[in-house]
């Protein structure tokens, strides 16, 4: 893939900028119904409203909007509109059918606008990560209490579906396929197998970063795994970096990055919450106060890439984005 060398020489040099929460971007906007269904979804038989990614089909402005305000604050890698963009995730919209269109276009945007920055600034290339979420089933828990072995969903669906994905956020123009907020790690290994098998059908290298997500003061992904555990599983392929999203603030996900980068010979990324929500659900974390808190993982050399999850905003990005530039990247042997 043509940026994979320059993404392995940015890495090398200083840590990347991840950009931050698109959700809380478009809440800003304060999209209605009509909003979310456009001129063309006007006549949709059920409720859209929610679909962040149906947006880049019927508020494109919107988006690109978004992803602009977090490279001017310093962004180095923009994240596609494409956190539920499966057909399972879709399913709830009964909007499967739109999954591949509604991958491509996302990444067509994000595309573009990393393209314009990095002709402004060749110096500081842009890339594009296809964001790939979990789903809003698990494999490896039953959703029934009373029927522990019952499964909502199988690893051959994930995989198909994952795959899906996957083929449309590349021939968008992603340059890394970002499988992200790992809850549970069977799922993301059907992620993974159905990115080696595109590896393999188009013989291609794909960068790909994976980042889980602890969920409780416990160290654990809902699916029971510590942190050691969870690199671990993910570790048969070579990955571009291992990292944490969501569930914590800064502040606690020092202890489970330090596992992560004392253990792994990937890049380690880390894009947490602004804190913890509050008893409104929303995230009171300042700009200031995470970089402050970010400033141990630079000082303690544990991340290579760094970013905000739930609550942060081009506010927070630049604020880190400004703290990081002064700070080497986590040392890493990799060849490529």
């Amino acid at each position: 893939m043509k940026n994979s060398e320059q993404l392995y020489k940015a890495l090398s040099e200083r840590i990347l900028v991840l950009d931050g929460a698109m959700g809380t971007m478009l809440q800003r906007y304060k999209f209605e119904e009509e909003d979310y269904r456009g001129e063309r979804f006007k006549d949709w038989e059920h409720p859209v409203k929610g679909n962040n990614d149906l947006l880049s089909l019927t508020q494109p402005h919107s988006i690109e909007e978004v992803h602009r305000k977090y490279l001017e604050a310093g962004a180095d890698i923009l994240e596609t509109n494409t956190f539920s963009g499966t057909t399972i995730a879709m399913a709830d919209y009964h909007m499967e059918d739109l999954v591949y269109e509604l991958n491509y276009e996302s990444a067509k945007i994000a595309r573009k606008v990393c393209d314009e920055f990095t002709a402004l600034n060749p110096d500081k290339p842009r890339f594009v990560a296809g964001s790939i979420g979990p789903t809003n089933r698990t494999a490896s828990l039953s959703p029934d209490v009373n029927d522990p072995g019952y499964r909502a969903v199988t690893f051959e669906d994930l995989r198909m579906a994952y795959k899906q994905q996957c083929e449309a956020l590349l021939d968008g123009g992603s340059d890394i396929l970002l499988v992200e907020t790992i809850f549970d790690t069977l799922n993301a290994k059907a992620a993974l197998f159905a990115i080696d098998e595109i590896q393999e059908e188009r013989g291609i290298e794909i960068p790909i970063m994976v980042s889980g997500t602890i969920t409780d003061a416990s160290g654990r992904t809902l699916s029971g795994q510590t942190a050691e555990a969870f690199l671990i599983s993910v570790s048969h392929l070579n990955l571009l970096s291992v990292g944490f999203n969501c569930a914590l603030g800064a502040n606690q996900l020092t202890p489970y990055l330090e596992t992560l980068a004392h253990n792994s010979e990937f890049h380690v990324s880390a894009y947490p919450n602004a804190g913890l929500p509050n008893a409104f659900g929303k995230y009171d974390e300042t700009p200031e106060d995470m970089a402050s808190q970010i400033k141990e993982y630079v000082e303690k050399g544990l991340i290579n890439i760094i970013g905000g999850c739930c609550g942060t905003t081009p506010e927070h990005i630049k604020a880190i984005a400004d703290l990081v530039e002064k700070y080497e990247p986590r040392k890493v042997n990799i060849t490529i």
